[in-house]
């Protein structure tokens, strides 16, 4: 216990020292640098960045124990988001990046939605903040959550006391840093992750080939990947996350090229192809080589410890910190510069200068951070895969038809942008309030509600103007 908890230090040390890195590079920087990176981040930084900070714990903890207790029609899931990712990568990477370029330079998904429009009208940015600032707070509590119980499981340490500490690394190296550090630490653990889903159910499996450990049988089924009709269409449902998740995204404005963006997206494609396949793998190996087991969430820790010596699971085990920490910096910043680019310095300090900006938004990172801290501490909080599916719907069903619409379409108008956001975040809670015992995920209904809004209200309002198709047809060419 102590090698890991020795290493668990020095990877909270290592991960505070790239945010102090950054800090003192970028201290008489602007706001693209700290949000955006200066739109200057290379391929396998950006690819393993967005990556990373999409695969959250739930890919080490949440799918596993999932696929662990139902079997693998739970794998629909992954499917899913193979196919998303893939697509948004395709078809979504390279417009966005042109698109924000040309849509005055935008930094945030917000301003690029509201500057691709050339309105003047704030509603769109306030309504993008106030979604942004609810649903990354649930988010980040799952993140939050499962270093709680990374901690209480492998070192007895009561859960909410690790909560908090690892709130603070969070909190420190994203506070400091900004989008450079969130997406160099990104990368790391990006990599840490693909190396512990490698080795656990590889060298599990060894030892059960060997005879050295007796495979656990499995049970009747587990293999019965067409086990609900409702099962398989809400599995691929979570692939439409992909096309409105701004701390994901955002990765594709910051790349440097487009050369450097397709190098990015065979990276990004492979890395998430790989990692999601070993989280079934981690599932299915561990249902026989540990058979059953109290805590389900827990297969991976209990694999590692198992397997290696401490020093060994302490560097594996720090995947879960990684999976955690990647995506909890990436949803404190991207919800941040929203409220600071699209709610702060438009609405309520028109004339903040650029440094005020960076210290508003900090202060913003605090405190949906302590929020977040308050949910994951909660016993009756739910979940970590719940807590994701829900922050998942929203940002999906909200953003995603808003986002492809006007990257793809002309016609498209402000007004639709509006009451396509509207329409698709409130159905999409409605859903999950008051309909979820129908068994289809929330974020279907809502990105169809969504889309279908976002349409009838642009046909039903007049057209963009010349200056704005102008813009979309200059955006929509590719880089020479």
């Amino acid at each position: 216990m102590n090698w890991e908890m020795l290493i668990f230090v020095l990877y909270f040390l290592f991960m505070v020292g790239i945010g102090l890195y950054f800090f003192f590079k970028s201290k008489n920087a602007g706001d693209k640098d700290y949000f955006l990176g200066g739109r200057q981040m290379g391929a396998w930084v950006s690819a393993l960045s967005a990556g990373a900070s999409d695969m959250s714990a739930w890919v080490l903890m949440g799918l596993p124990a999932s696929i662990f207790a139902a079997g693998m029609g739970q794998t629909w899931i992954a499917i899913g988001l193979l196919i998303g990712y893939a697509l948004s990568w395709i078809f979504l990477a390279p417009r966005l990046r042109r698109f924000s370029i040309k849509a005055k330079d935008s930094i945030t998904i917000p301003q690029y939605l509201t500057n691709r429009f050339l309105s003047k009208s704030k509603a769109l940015q306030i309504l993008c903040a106030v979604i942004f600032l609810v649903a990354y707070t649930i988010y980040a509590a799952s993140s939050i959550k499962a270093c709680g119980t990374l901690f209480n499981t492998v070192m007895n340490i009561p859960a909410e006391k690790a909560m908090y500490v690892a709130a603070f690394i969070i909190i420190s190296y994203t506070f400091l840093g900004g989008f450079s550090a969130v997406c160099w630490t990104d990368f790391f653990q990006g990599m840490l992750m693909l190396a512990a889903l490698l080795v656990a159910p590889i060298f599990a499996l060894a030892l059960i080939n060997s005879g050295n450990v007796t495979a656990q049988p499995l049970p009747d089924g587990f293999f019965n990947f067409a086990s609900s009709w409702k099962d398989i269409v809400s599995g691929l449902g979570w692939g439409l996350g992909y096309f409105g998740m701004p701390h994901i995204i955002v990765r594709f404005m910051s790349i440097r090229s487009e050369k450097e963006l397709k190098k990015s997206r065979v990276i990004g494609i492979g890395w998430t192809l790989i990692i999601l396949f070993m989280s079934v793998a981690v599932a299915t190996v561990g249902r026989m080589f540990l058979g059953e087991i109290e805590d389900t969430s827990t297969v991976f820790i209990q694999m590692v410890r198992k397997i290696f010596p401490p020093i060994l699971s302490g560097i594996c085990l720090s995947a879960i910190l990684a999976a955690s920490m990647s995506t909890a910096d990436s949803q404190l910043l991207a919800s941040a510069s929203a409220f600071a680019s699209d709610v702060y310095k438009p609405v309520i300090r028109k004339n903040a200068s650029d440094k005020e900006m960076l210290w508003a938004s900090r202060l913003i990172v605090i405190a949906i951070a302590i929020v977040a801290l308050l949910i994951a501490s909660d016993p009756n909080s739910g979940t970590i895969m719940g807590l994701v599916e829900n922050a998942w719907g929203v940002f999906g069903a909200a953003f995603g038809p808003a986002i492809m619409l006007s990257l793809f379409w002309k016609r498209f108008n402000f007004a639709g942008a509006v009451a396509g956001i509207a329409v698709g975040a409130v159905v999409d809670i409605c859903w999950l309030a008051f309909l979820s015992s129908v068994g289809i995920y929330e974020i279907i209904p809502g990105f169809i509600a969504s889309l279908i809004a976002a349409v009838v209200v642009a046909k039903l309002t007049a057209a963009p103007g010349a200056e704005v198709e102008a813009m979309f047809e200059e955006a929509a060419k590719p880089e020479a």
